[in-house]
């Protein structure tokens, strides 16, 4: 195996790993706190507000849904990275490197969002031991309690490299081929998770056309977002960005 390819497959083996850890309420206590569910919750509703316009663009619309649903949104991954733990060898076979990536990418990033997660939960259960529920004042402070800024930076460009990723994909040859051959086999295989989350995002980024641009504003927000909780603003979440 080339030396790239090898590397691309360590780092998906590497990435799937921590994303099953920091789930796993045995190895990761964090999982239990109240108030976990509570900030996967707010971002979320967030999240979908900030994508509104993106929502109401038919051409924009597939593709602002997938993140919601399948990138960077409140969805358990659970199953999905269980049915590419299953099928890593072949995974490694056949799928070509760049997709390879992509994939590897989305984990990356459900990892990294579920470390930051487990943080805010922590620290809000010191900053509002008897509250339920957020708002973005709370939200802010625990934010900026977390810090870890460069952490957040890495957040932003994932989102960017996942969407870049798919955009990319479509234009390598035979890739629709192979995942329309592969659909049927996935199912008998129990590998429903793992198929749908690919032809999803293929399906999501073809009706898009300006993959950049798209992706591009994404990136935007999240950064002025991220720069104002940081800084303090008294209305980090105007103009419907979200983080």
């Amino acid at each position: 195996m080339p030396a790239m390819a090898r590397e691309a497959n360590d780092r998906l083996a590497r990435q799937l790993a921590r994303h099953q850890a920091l789930h796993d309420p045995g190895r990761e206590p964090r999982n239990q706190l109240r108030w976990l569910p509570e900030v996967r919750r707010w971002q979320a509703e967030r999240l979908r507000r900030s994508f509104d316009r993106f929502l109401r663009d038919p051409s924009r619309r597939p593709a602002a849904e997938f993140f919601l649903c399948d990138v960077y949104g409140d969805h358990d991954f659970t199953r999905r990275d269980a049915d590419i733990a299953k099928v890593l060898p072949m995974m490694r076979r056949l799928l070509p490197k760049k997709l390879l990536g992509t994939v590897a990418d989305a984990i990356e990033l459900g990892a990294l969002t579920q470390s930051l997660d487990l943080s805010m939960a922590e620290t809000l259960e010191a900053l509002a031991p008897r509250r339920r529920k957020l708002d973005a004042t709370l939200y802010a402070q625990a934010y900026r309690e977390v810090g870890e800024e460069a952490e957040r930076k890495r957040q932003v460009a994932l989102i960017g490299k996942v969407g870049r990723g798919f955009g990319q994909a479509l234009k390598l040859p035979g890739v629709a081929a192979l995942l329309a051959f592969s659909r049927g086999p996935a199912r008998l295989a129990g590998l429903s998770e793992l198929q749908t989350f690919l032809e999803r995002g293929f399906a999501a980024f073809e009706s898009l056309g300006d993959v950049a641009g798209f992706v591009g504003e994404i990136e935007r927000d999240e950064v002025a977002v991220s720069k104002r909780l940081f800084a303090g603003d008294d209305d980090p979440f105007r103009d419907g960005g979200g983080s």
